[in-house]
């Protein structure tokens, strides 16, 4: 698809939290309904996606129902699509499940002039981030096999501080590393992540620094405590250049969240 044009346009969603059932509801919202609506947005658009990524927290409740749920929407839509691990995923079964050619959980995609890079960025049993060995030497190896290409790399938790004082104590707690590996490779152009349920941007490291607003409800910028926003859920869009050069926004649905619980203080 991309063949056509000269740059690469991809859809990041992220943090769809899809329960067990498709009407079940967390935190007093149907997530799989505002899932379903920021992807119609999406394809509604006058961008043809060549790729998606989905990364992580795909499932609030990770069982088989939810898994097969998404990839059954994401199937539907016809874009090649490489899905992540968030905090809240059981990541064996997530790979099992979504494992087709079209949608599945490879780390490792090549599109044009672009190379993406996936990382699993999960700690089993606890809500932070952390880039194990293998994560890092399969990222620096990737990036040194492929000097050529433009690289994204995309990880479920942030790996700069949000200035929300409860969510960067579940940031990449060695970021540090991914930093340094970031430097040596000057084709590294974007770093990617949801879990923030937030729209960031920041340049720092040499590369773009980007976090995308939930599929559901969204987090309130800059508080020292858990607290959710009235803003409605979105995506991000990103159109990739041969130059490496890049230009990225983010798009909301036009309605509110509907029986948002927003007096609750965790979930």
């Amino acid at each position: 698809m991309f063949a056509s044009k000269s740059s690469i346009s991809v859809l990041h969603i992220t943090d769809a939290h899809i329960m067990g059932k498709p009407d079940a509801k967390l935190l007093g919202i149907n997530t799989a309904y505002y899932f379903n609506a920021v992807l119609y947005l999406a394809l509604q658009s006058p961008k043809s996606f060549d790729f998606c990524l989905l990364t992580g927290d795909l499932a609030q409740e990770p069982c088989q129902a939810s898994y097969h749920y998404l990839l059954n929407r994401m199937e539907t839509c016809g874009i090649p699509t490489l899905c992540l691990p968030g905090n809240h995923d059981d990541f064996a079964l997530m790979q099992a499940i979504i494992n087709t050619e079209l949608v599945n959980c490879n780390k490792l995609k090549m599109l044009g002039n672009w190379l993406f890079i996936g990382l699993n960025s999960q700690i089993i049993g606890s809500e932070g981030g952390h880039l194990a060995e293998s994560e890092l030497s399969f990222m620096e190896k990737s990036l040194r096999q492929h000097p050529h290409l433009h690289a994204l790399i995309a990880v479920h938790h942030h790996c700069l501080p949000t200035g929300s004082e409860w969510m960067d104590t579940m940031i990449i707690n060695n970021n540090d590393d991914l930093f340094a590996i970031v430097r040596r490779f000057p084709q590294v152009k974007a770093v990617i992540n949801g879990h923030t349920h937030q729209e960031l941007e920041h340049n720092a490291h040499g590369v773009q620094l980007l976090t995308t607003p939930s599929t559901c409800f969204q987090f309130k910028p800059n508080n020292q405590n858990f607290m959710l926003d009235d803003l409605s859920p979105g995506y991000r869009w990103l159109e990739l250049y041969p130059d490496g050069a890049l230009i990225t926004s983010v798009e909301r649905i036009n309605e509110p969240l509907i029986g948002l619980q927003k007096n609750i203080r965790g979930y």
